[in-house]
């Protein structure tokens, strides 16, 4: 059994917590501190602060989850003033063993290592995640996630992708209208620019724009709550083609992976616990021509874990140094 701290580095927040692993798998995540960036200068600073928040000594063992690649000899977050140096950080955090993983690579991580009560079951047969094979693993958020885990039967590895940027593909006539006006904004109009935070707003402004509706403009967070309430009827029209996009996506990943599973994750995939299982993702998801009958096979889950970053950023750790 070893001790480590999970770390887990957003935007505007990083989560810290003392993990035990053991054998490749985390056996208890502690209770997580949570620390505003803009109030330490820096991730040492901020390691310091959550020492003196347990008042204890650190454990000399890190699983660090961030959000950005890790590429480089600098890593620079979006809206996060740290730098963060990785070969500096054994020395500034007294650490002997780290690994540092990208914040969507940790949730694939934590999907993982979940149990059953922490994967709602959104469509296909309701049966557990396979235990070898490819399961892919989708998460809209600020973006659209992607990530693919392969189970052997001793571990498992993650293996992070950029399928959030494969080109929309329409499957209706409004689809096509949608895409024509997204295009002319973007020229090249990625899935990630429908199916993420900020896609639900580019599919409002679209099916506004074709109906030659009047709407005021909204920002990300107000959208996603009209939405989900169904308060107003352009955002809850832009909600359904959110999901019918997100469906169809998951079963191309899916696909293109050799996927035998699919998770949803990612920072709205909570919030549409509730709407997904009765919106018509489950339809698209499978329409895949001569493939839908193995996609009819394949079950496909929502993982509902509280802090899949912290514990994903811990089960890295937990596979990198597994000692069978």
């Amino acid at each position: 059994m070893k001790e480590i701290v999970a770390v887990d580095i957003g935007g505007t927040h990083a989560r810290f917590a003392i993990a035990q692993v053991d054998q490749g798998r985390v056996v208890t995540l502690g209770e997580a501190t949570t620390l505003k960036c803009a109030d330490h200068a820096s991730l040492q600073l901020a390691w310091e602060a959550f020492a003196r928040v347990v008042d204890r000594p650190l454990p000399k063992a890190a699983g660090i989850a961030v959000a950005c690649p890790i590429k480089g000899d600098i890593l620079k977050l979006t809206n996060n003033p740290w730098v963060i140096q990785p070969a500096w950080l054994p020395v500034k955090l007294g650490v002997d063993e780290l690994i540092l993983v990208n914040d969507f690579g940790a949730v694939a991580h934590a999907v993982a290592q979940v149990g059953a009560d922490s994967l709602q079951h959104i469509c296909g047969p309701d049966v557990p995640l396979p235990e070898e094979g490819v399961t892919t693993v989708v998460g809209p958020g600020t973006g659209l996630g992607s990530a693919y885990i392969v189970r052997r039967k001793k571990g498992y590895f993650v293996c992070e992708t950029e399928g959030g940027h494969i080109d929309f593909s329409p499957l209706d006539p409004l689809e096509d209208r949608i895409l024509t006006v997204l295009r002319r904004r973007y020229r090249r109009v990625s899935v990630e620019r429908v199916v993420s935070g900020p896609g639900l707003l580019n599919l409002y402004e679209a099916i506004a724009e074709m109906g030659e509706l009047s709407v005021k403009a909204r920002d990300d967070k107000a959208l996603w709550t009209m939405a989900l309430e169904g308060s107003d009827p352009v955002a809850a029209a832009a909600l359904e083609r959110f999901c019918l996009s997100l469906g169809t996506v998951a079963g191309d990943l899916a696909l293109a992976q050799g996927g035998s599973a699919v998770v949803i994750a990612g920072g709205l995939g909570l919030r549409l616990a509730k709407h997904l299982p009765n919106s018509g993702f489950a339809e698209r998801f499978v329409a895949k021509g001569r493939f839908e009958g193995m996609m009819s096979d394949m079950p496909v889950k929502l993982i509902t874990y509280p802090q899949p970053g912290l514990l994903g950023a811990a089960a890295a750790f937990a596979e990198a140094y597994r000692q069978d």
